[in-house]
């Protein structure tokens, strides 16, 4: 843990590419396998489980360092962080131990889930007393499930090539899945990981099952006319699903969610139609791989679902029958990756595209579809077929460009790139803060985290200040949103909140209503997990509204007049079946965006 420790230090004191590279490549020469495989694991977005609840270390912290608790609350309010407050309260320990991150994560954090909490407490306190600061500090960072570094995974990426010797387009390969909670890093996995590649052996053996890195699309901001003629692109519908590869080596079949998520039990019907796909183009098993969109899909309109649908299936721990009828799954296919076993990622966009609609239009399986291609004789048609996204349950086009090979990750563009994401303008509302939390990492003494609410009905002039009753419009909360806002005006909106903070309930403050926002989101549904009765998608802050008073704040009912009926089938593409965008949006299994629940 001292190294790991000392390394999480260096990182997140450092402001250097170059540094950082340095710092991981260090680590990682020195490290046995067992650590090198955690910490690669935690750096590159693993998220460990929970070990025990914030109030139960709580209460150890307050135990070991003798405080009462309105003084350890009131430095824990100071400090913004848990992990950070109990490395700072708790007594200097005489002698620290140096016990490998593998046993912490393989052994001993494990053994504290289902413990009775004074034991738990108690062996809480016991590590602490073996730790120094930095040691205390990650070790809880680690036991919440709340570590956080800021490190990309393309740095861990660059620091395991120099230490193997490998490429980091293999390595990228090899560590698809490697955050996946349900395989434990172990030192084989990391052995196998940087070991060397066999350029006799047909197929690397540490890749069975695996599919290839994502590429990712960038944003449209531009007119698309600058990017030459609408004849040197492919133009789809950019759909609202799970970016997903469909991987077939070898009699297996796969099915990974962007987000490195194994997911083909999720989607039998899937793996049904990857198999009959398998049988009927690639008997002898060679390699077929497609990239594509796990989609809700009504055969009988020939259309796709709302995310919604989508949703209710994949955060369902059992697959009854009645949850497979109520959200049949289909895979839209956009894209060719492998071939008999060849990898197809540098061939152009137009070649891939013309062999995966012959692939796949041959084989006609039920529920695996390619997806259209959109066509118009200009930019300007385009633009108008763009406008009617909404109505046909899509979120506009993807473009990608003929001659294109297939990337990894979403490259720099510089004015120029090979796929965008040409989006229509998101879903805009006026709404009230009502409740905030600290953010994390840098930002936790800052109120960063912020609810936001609507009016439950418009304005009556029974509700003015002058009026002999009091007001009878209520707040209802309905988004979470914590990006969009520049640091300088975080800065000035914790100001505000800190000076009309209400109640305060654990980290979360509610605060007098006094700060209205407009805010963007890409989707909204209607749901009853939700004190407002909707959910909205990837919600974040457009503008501070400073020109706004609060009364004259969006109500219910605009959010309401949001809400589209059902999505008809689509017209205008040269194919059947559905399209499919790149995915960007909705890159795990579960919605970043949903609101959760608004409120303490």
């Amino acid at each position: 843990m001292k190294a790991f420790a000392e390394l999480y230090t260096e990182l997140d004191a450092s402001t250097s590419t170059l540094h950082t590279v340095d710092a991981l490549e260090r680590y990682l020469r020195r490290a046995p396998p067992a650590d090198a495989a955690w910490a690669v694991y935690v750096l590159a977005g693993g998220k460990p489980r929970q070990a025990v609840p914030s109030r139960l270390m709580r209460e150890a912290a307050q135990e070991a360092a003798g405080l009462p608790d309105w003084l350890f609350e009131e430095s824990y309010q100071a400090v913004g962080d848990l992990a950070e407050t109990i490395a700072h309260l708790l007594p200097e320990a005489p002698v620290a131990e140096d016990v490998g991150l593998s046993v912490w994560m393989g052994e001993r954090l494990p053994s504290l889930r289902g413990a009775a909490p004074e034991d738990a407490r108690a062996t809480l306190r016991a590590w602490w007393a073996g730790l120094d600061w930095n040691g205390r500090f990650v070790l809880s960072k680690l036991i919440t499930g709340g570590f956080r570094v800021g490190v990309s995974r393309l740095l861990v990426l660059r620091a395991i090539a120099r230490v193997s010797g490998l490429d980091e387009k293999l390595l990228a390969q090899r560590m698809i899945g490697w955050t996946d909670a349900r395989a434990a890093p172990e030192a084989a996995r990391f052995l196998a990981l940087v070991a060397p590649a066999d350029p006799s052996a047909p197929t690397d053996p540490a890749l069975a099952g695996h599919p290839y890195p994502f590429f990712l699309a960038h944003p449209l901001q531009a007119d698309p006319a600058t990017l030459g003629a609408p004849g040197d692109w492919l133009v789809e519908w950019k759909w609202d699903g799970i970016r997903a590869q469909l991987v077939l080596r070898a009699g297996g079949c796969w099915l990974w969610s962007r987000g490195e998520e194994l997911v083909t039990e999720r989607f039998p019907e899937i793996e049904r139609a990857g198999r009959m796909l398998a049988a009927a183009v690639d008997a002898d098993g060679t390699g077929l791989v497609l990239d594509g969109e796990v989609l809700a899909w009504e055969a009988a309109a020939g259309a796709p679902m709302p995310f919604a649908a989508l949703q209710k299936r994949v955060t369902r721990k059992t697959l009854t029958a009645a949850v497979l009828r109520a959200s049949p799954a289909a895979f839209v296919a956009y894209d060719l990756l492998e071939r008999d076993g060849e990898d197809w990622r540098a061939r152009p966009q137009a070649e891939r595209r013309a062999a995966l609609e012959a692939i796949v239009g041959r084989a006609a399986v039920p529920g695996l579809m390619v997806s259209p291609r959109v066509e118009a004789a200009d930019w300007p048609a385009l633009a108008a077929l763009r406008q009617t996204s909404r109505e046909r349950g899509v979120e506009g086009f993807m473009l990608k460009r003929a001659s294109a090979p297939y990337g990894i990750g979403r490259t720099k563009a510089e004015g120029s790139g090979d796929w965008w994401k040409w989006k229509v303008e998101p879903f805009t509302i006026d709404a009230v803060l009502v409740y905030a939390q600290r953010g994390h990492g840098r930002r936790a003494s800052l109120y960063t985290d912020y609810t936001f609410a609507v009016w439950d009905r418009p304005a009556d002039p029974a509700d003015s200040a002058d009026s002999a009753d009091p007001p009878t419009r209520a707040l209802l909360p309905f988004a979470k949103a914590y990006s969009g806002l520049t640091d300088e005006e975080i800065r000035r909106v914790d100001a505000v909140i800190r000076r009309t903070t209400v109640e305060k309930f654990g980290p979360v403050r509610s605060v007098t209503p006094t700060l209205v926002f407009e805010l963007g989101f890409e989707g909204i549904a209607r749901s009853p997990r939700h004190k407002s009765g909707i959910a909205v998608r990837f919600p974040r802050m457009l503008r501070w509204r400073t020109d706004k008073p609060v009364a004259e704040a969006d109500t219910i009912d605009a959010l309401r007049a949001l809400l589209g009926g059902a999505v008809p089938p689509l017209e205008g593409g040269s194919a059947d079946g559905p399209a499919a965008g790149d995915g960007d949006d909705a890159s795990g299994m579960l919605d970043p965006g949903d609101a959760g629940s608004p409120g303490p």
